[in-house]
């Protein structure tokens, strides 16, 4: 089946690009959260209103009053290997889903008509997702490290997903309209959600802290938007570099076979394809 090919083909995919994000991320990313994680004990909180402070003592049926004090803490894996074990773990279903969108569009390229080879597919279409995953979005909401203040997490997803959507339908108008005007089109698709503007909190995001620890985390936070922007990159041009060969050794022959006039009125499986 191709559907079958697809999934082994995604899984061959996240496995080599998963491991090397992992890798790039303890180099990039983990250091630069470990220090700033290291301030986050020095935030200055606000305090909290008074009705949920007394919500933490109450009566239960039994007319004996309870504190239950703070509330469990979210699991969390711990330092060291375990944490390495589960960021690979996600980072590897994380490239198994966008090695799974890259393939899938590569093969609705081919269905389309598309005459590239499969390397240079692969590279325009992982472009295409850095453009729609990454960049639009993060010139609105650029990544934050522990300890600073943001907008309401709804409001950030919610825009997330309208610039993630936007960048999108810019791609689709370029690549499937034939106009010129599919350059207007995808101009003001792009537009679009800074037409409507990102959340954001008006006060200093990192309001809590003072003295070294602002000034610190503040180079912390302009550090790893570079980090986390390189480690994008070097995500995305991965998952071409790799998805393109990928695609050429188990799915295109598949995808020509059955879309090829003999395979369509034959009716023979593309699977059955070596």
């Amino acid at each position: 089946m191709i559907f079958r090919r697809l999934i082994w083909a995604a899984l061959a995919v996240a496995l080599l690009v998963g491991s090397l994000q992992s890798g790039l991320q303890q180099l990039q990313a983990v250091p630069i959260i470990l220090a700033a994680e290291v301030y986050e004990g020095q935030k200055a909180e606000a305090p909290e209103p008074a009705a949920p402070a007394l919500a933490a003592t109450h009566a239960h049926a039994d007319g004996v009053a309870h504190d239950h004090g703070d509330a469990a803490e979210a699991w969390a894996p711990a330092d060291g290997a375990e944490r390495l074990f589960w960021t690979w773990v996600a980072n590897g279903l994380h490239a198994f889903s966008m090695a799974l969108l890259v393939l899938a569009v590569m093969g609705l390229c081919l269905w389309r008509g598309a005459r590239q080879r499969s390397l240079p597919l692969a590279l325009w279409t992982a472009a295409a997702g850095w453009l729609v995953f990454h960049l639009w979005p993060s010139l609105g909401l650029p990544a934050e490290i522990p300890g600073m203040d943001a907008a309401r997490l709804g409001s950030r997803q919610g825009w997330w997903l309208l610039a993630a959507g936007s960048a999108a339908l810019a791609c689709a108008s370029v690549a499937a309209l034939r106009s010129p005007l599919r350059w207007v089109a995808a101009l003001a698709w792009l537009a679009l959600p800074f037409v409507v503007g990102a959340p954001h909190i008006a006060a200093d995001p990192l309001a809590g802290f003072t003295g070294e620890a602002h000034a610190s985390l503040r180079q912390l936070g302009e550090a790893f938007v570079w980090a986390t922007t390189w480690l994008s990159v070097s995500f995305w041009l991965g998952l071409g570099l790799v998805a393109g060969p990928a695609f050429e050794r188990w799915l295109r022959p598949a995808l020509a076979h059955a879309l090829s006039p003999a395979g369509t009125t034959a009716g023979t499986p593309a699977e059955a394809a070596p």
